[in-house]
């Protein structure tokens, strides 16, 4: 009975000796904080006011998804930061000082202040949007959004009845000129008669030039507006003339409810929770993402209910070709391609190179405008 009795205080005791290691072992495990929990301030410099609704929106977006998705990561931002070297490199450079472990520059006149800047702060990593240039600690990013723009040209194409298309464009960079002709070869798949005017702003943002070009284009007889600008201005210009519209960066239809038809998106979420989390899993490397829509980063803003209902399946349905891999940039940008004097730039048979696309500097065949030098 004693035996038994000592038996039972040692099984007690060994019991809870073991228990105590168990929770020794919890205990230090959750003193080790796990890699997503790490704390880690990421910065963003804008272009734009937050408010636009275009570019800057729609990035300012994925950065309260990033918050969202990561606890301890913490953002700031500065908006309306313009794209001269001295401004540009003087806020990037005030984050980088104040101890912002990721910098993130949403614009290509950031490009060469990210890459100066990273140079005195090694340890510091930069994400420069739509550039080409990087570093150890510069990566860039951006995304086939030609892809939503050459649907998005399908459905124009369908949707003219002057053939008269005209596009409100910001700069005469390659980002910008591969767009209108991706829009350009989508309106003449299902348009051959359609031709897409381009007038130059030369901003980013300003709702009362954008809107100006657009009225310019009205006038002159096209009856769908498009654009590669961050506002609204375009498209509320269509809806005053009782014109269509496709717009860019964001669901613009609360705007132009009788104009907007859709317009190509961006959802710059997906690209930034897995450029964090490969920081906090200490994968990250300096590359250059280029992802499509199948990767998620580039969509179509859902269809006016007023597209008629076969016009509405044949844009569904290559929607969902180019979902799902079956279709993508370098469909779009398959021979032949002429330009605009009807030179064959592409012959039959023959795909542009990733490098061949993103340098872009010619228009393809139904573009009316010039690019300026």
């Amino acid at each position: 009975m004693v035996r038994r009795g000592l038996v039972s205080v040692l099984s007690v005791l060994i019991l809870v000796g073991m228990m105590a290691i168990s929770f020794g072992r919890v205990a230090a495990q959750d003193a080790t904080p796990a890699a997503s929990e790490k704390p880690l301030k990421v910065a963003f410099v804008y272009v734009g006011p937050v408010g636009d609704l275009g570019w800057t929106w729609a990035h300012d977006q994925g950065r309260k998804e990033l918050e969202a998705a990561f606890p301890n990561v913490t953002t700031v931002y500065q908006e309306s930061v313009p794209e001269n070297p001295a401004d540009a490199e003087r806020v990037i450079r005030q984050f980088a000082q104040d101890g912002a472990d990721l910098i993130i520059t949403t614009s290509f006149g950031y490009m060469d202040p990210t890459i100066n800047v990273a140079k005195d702060f090694p340890d510091t990593k930069f994400i420069h949007i739509s550039g080409y240039k990087t570093a150890p600690n510069v990566a860039t990013a951006f995304g086939k959004i030609e892809e939503p723009r050459y649907v998005s040209g399908e459905l124009a194409g369908l949707m003219t009845k002057s053939n008269q298309i005209g596009y409100v464009a910001a700069f005469p960079i390659p980002e910008v000129i591969r767009g209108i002709n991706a829009f350009t070869l989508g309106v003449r798949k299902t348009n051959p008669e359609a031709t897409v005017k381009v007038v130059w702003t030369n901003t980013w943002y300003d709702p009362q030039k954008e809107r100006a070009a657009a009225e310019a284009l009205l006038d002159g007889g096209a009856d769908v507006i498009t654009q590669h600008q961050d506002t609204a201005g375009p498209q509320q210009a269509a809806e005053d003339r009782g014109a269509y519209g496709i717009g860019y960066n964001a669901d613009m239809s609360e705007l132009a409810p009788n104009a907007f038809l859709t317009a190509p998106i961006w959802h710059w979420g997906v690209y930034y929770k897995q450029a964090v989390q490969d920081i906090l899993d200490g994968t990250w490397k300096s590359t250059q993402y280029w992802g499509g829509w199948k990767d998620g980063i580039v969509d179509l803003a859902p269809l006016a209910s007023f597209i008629p209902e076969d016009i509405r399946k044949q844009i569904e349905d290559e929607e969902a070709r180019f979902k799902s891999g079956e279709k993508d940039e370098f469909t779009i940008f398959s021979g032949p391609l002429k330009d605009q004097s009807g030179e064959v730039r592409v012959p039959e048979g023959q795909t542009m190179t990733g490098d061949e696309i993103l340098g872009m500097n010619w228009f393809v065949e139904g573009v009316q405008g010039d690019i300026p030098s």
